[in-house]
């Protein structure tokens, strides 16, 4: 490794470990080491063996990867601006881990991957509530959706446009969804956690901060709150995305003769969103009142209106998933002899086992001795 390289990589696990909360010596024990050796594997004086490093990396919580590769400089901007002294959070740290995958993989293997030779360019941010419906339509238009459809694949649409999202369950009372923006597209990440309605809705809000050029972003709470800040005209954003105002107008009208509770369960199931949603984007639209609106909020689709309506139950984003592309993207590097098994296994984040790797092509006698002469 090269001076240079060595002062890098020491600075990056310096980073790392400031951000973990441990001092050098607390660091030092965890591994193994002496505090004088982490101190001078930090300043670059003394090289790192890989084995060392995989157990800093262990300790600290990231993968070696992270300390052998350039951040993606939103990365980068974002650490700074908050200071060394405030560890990540978790979900800080899976968008940092799965940047560093998706630049890898976009080396290895970026016909696969699919992300777009140069970002998008930036949308006007939205300064009032009509904006954020004009930005839904120009989303919708940049999607492939017409004025009034489902956004049923919201996720491979997103895929199109450079926007890769993955979904992990992070638990009750942590961020709904995070997005960054990459050197070529950008990652989203979903809290799977929460119902499949809020988790759209999640999605549907990074989107927005995808278009607008935000580079990166943790939403703890996407919702239909009230306000008049850039989250909040996000969230109108969404709904409007979701709930087209065509849409949503012509299925009211076409379900006028079923009562209230009807309409609310096969219009949320036919645009695939959360009751609390529909409620806020029927009121918003002039179709209920607030009365209306509250009895929505609290209707419940159960298992007897799945079966008597035949209604379809969406899956998106649910438990750990990975965006097709992506997939695609890590079988033809490990198909390609570019990465290990275990690395592609590591890059799938659990959702392969061995056996469902594709076989690599026995070698011929002749490049086996190639290869060792």
């Amino acid at each position: 490794m090269a001076e240079f390289g060595e002062k890098a990589l020491g600075a990056r696990i310096k980073e790392a470990r400031e951000r973990a909360g441990l001092k050098q010596g607390e660091l030092a024990a965890l591994v193994g080491l002496e505090r004088t050796t982490v101190n001078k594997i930090e300043g670059g004086v003394r090289k790192v063996a890989a084995l060392e490093l995989a157990d800093i990396a262990s300790v600290l919580g990231e993968r070696m990867s992270s300390f052998l590769s350039e951040p993606p400089s939103a990365l980068v901007s974002h650490r700074s601006s908050r200071g060394p002294d405030i560890a990540d959070s978790q979900i800080d740290r899976l968008l940092a881990g799965l940047a560093v995958d998706v630049e890898l993989v976009q080396s290895l293997a970026a016909g696969e991957l699919g992300l777009p030779a140069s970002q998008l360019e930036a949308l006007p941010r939205p300064d009032s509530l009509t904006d954020a419906d004009q930005l839904a339509i120009q989303a919708r238009e940049l999607l492939g959706l017409g004025a009034s459809a489902p956004a049923h694949d919201l996720v491979d649409r997103a895929a199109s446009i450079g926007l890769l999202v993955f979904s992990r369950d992070l638990g009750v009372d942590t961020a709904d969804a995070g997005t960054i923006q990459l050197r070529q597209g950008g990652v989203s990440l979903v809290n799977s956690h929460n119902k499949v309605g809020r988790r759209r809705l999640a999605l549907a809000h990074e989107l927005g901060h995808y278009l607008v050029a935000d580079e990166y972003v943790v939403d703890w709470r996407v919702s239909d709150q009230h306000g008049g800040d850039i989250e909040s005209r996000l969230d109108r954003f969404a709904r409007s995305l979701l709930l087209p105002e065509p849409g949503v107008k012509a299925a009211w009208a076409q379900s006028e003769a079923r009562d209230l509770r009807e309409r609310s369960v096969l219009i949320a199931s036919e645009f695939r969103v959360d009751m609390g949603t529909l409620a806020r984007r029927l009121e918003e639209l002039g179709l209920v009142d607030r009365d209306a609106a509250f009895l929505i909020r609290a209707t419940t689709t159960t298992r007897a209106d799945i079966v008597e309506f035949g209604l379809y139950v969406p899956t998106d984003m649910g438990g750990t998933s990975l965006p097709v592309p992506y997939q695609k993207a890590v079988l033809r590097s490990f198909h390609d002899e570019q990465i290990s098994q275990e690395r592609a296994l590591e890059l799938l984040h659990g959702t392969f086992a061995e056996d469902d790797l594709p076989p690599l092509r026995p070698r011929r006698e002749d490049e086996i001795w190639n290869f060792v002469s």
